[in-house]
């Protein structure tokens, strides 16, 4: 079979085609045809060896995709060949809360991910896709859009009427504003380009703020909730935007800390404004099997479909790591299989 590999060191011009023998599935093992897999921020840092500089090379990346089970092994109940599956990104991860084996054990790192022609899971580690959607469209969802609906549904409780922040047009970003819709809730939508911005309304955004031409945008978030502050702020940013998403937030409001796309560490953050209003701060890493399975169930009931913006062959995966690491896209980069 056909795979691509991060090869013997890090870096983009390293992620090469190769070839792997079929697998063979063992016992409560199946064999999944990957048709899509989708990108994540995360799977550029992997690439160019700054997620985890430790990691064992060749690699096969990405955390997300999609396909068809063509093989079962034996002692297998829960699936049949044909069924049509997502790859759960913490393979082990069934329910609950986590422990440490358990996030170790992730698909694109350290475990070798989905980027390949045929992949062997546990029978534990795959959900049923969503109906009526595509294979690409179902590659989006074991991290951007699960980590999205652990941070709306899960830990954010958010209740009809609320008012959640979501940060830029990402993949993540933009499933926060269609879980939010989904829950009743007043969406504010942040951007730097006003072309995004207007595909934003069109989705649902109830008010949106380039931070481009309103540099101080958590004064417009508090001049946009009569001064209140926002019950949940959807943070991608990191430490370069958290101090204004804790000015955004009201008292006893949640920030939803998920990416670091403007940073990792800050010298000038302050924290009393968390500990005289008794902000929370939740860390969100992604979700277990279970909290995919009721998500799955929500997206089907509620007819959501996965933004994406681009879609690239097997050998255009170079172009499609480009066009992530531009920042560009609206939505979701994936690429068929």
């Amino acid at each position: 079979m056909k795979v691509y590999e991060i090869q013997n060191q890090f870096g983009l011009e390293n992620l090469k085609i190769a070839e792997r023998p079929d697998p063979t599935p063992s016992h409560g093992e199946v064999v999944v045809r990957m048709k899509a897999a989708s990108l994540n921020y995360r799977d550029y840092l992997m690439a160019i060896g700054r997620y985890n500089p430790k990691q064992k090379l060749p690699l096969i990346p990405l955390s997300d995709g999609a396909g068809e089970i063509v093989q079962i092994g034996p002692g297998v109940t829960k699936w049949k060949v044909g069924d049509k599956v997502c790859a759960n990104f913490a393979q082990t991860w069934l329910d609950g809360a986590p422990d440490v084996d358990m996030l170790r054990n992730t698909l694109g790192g350290p475990l070798d991910g989905t980027l390949c022609e045929l992949r062997i899971f546990g029978e534990h580690g795959l959900v049923p896709m969503p109906e009526n959607i595509s294979f690409a469209e179902a590659s989006t969802l074991p991290c951007a859009a699960l980590t999205a609906y652990t941070a709306i549904v899960t830990h954010g409780n958010i209740q009809p009427g609320a008012t959640v922040v979501v940060q830029g047009t990402g993949g993540v970003s933009i499933f926060a504003l269609q879980f939010a819709k989904m829950m009743g809730a007043k969406v504010i939508a942040t951007s730097s380009s006003d072309d995004k911005l207007k595909k934003v309304k069109e989705l649902g955004a109830d008010e949106v703020i380039n931070y481009n031409e309103k540099t101080n945008w958590d004064r417009e978030v508090r001049k946009m909730t009569n001064m209140k502050g926002a019950d949940l702020i959807i943070e991608v940013g990191g430490a370069g935007t958290l101090q204004k998403s804790i000015s955004s937030t009201k008292p006893w409001g949640t920030i939803a800390l998920i990416g670091v796309l403007a940073g990792g560490e800050s010298n000038n953050l302050s924290l009393f404004p968390i500990l005289m209003q008794g902000i929370r701060v939740q860390g969100i890493i992604v979700g277990s099997r279970r909290n995919f399975e009721d998500m799955n169930k929500a997206i089907s009931v509620n007819g959501i479909k996965p933004v994406v913006d681009e879609v690239y062959s097997f050998e255009e995966t170079p172009k499609a790591y480009e066009t992530l690491k531009a920042g560009k896209h609206f939505g979701k980069v994936c690429i068929e299989i």
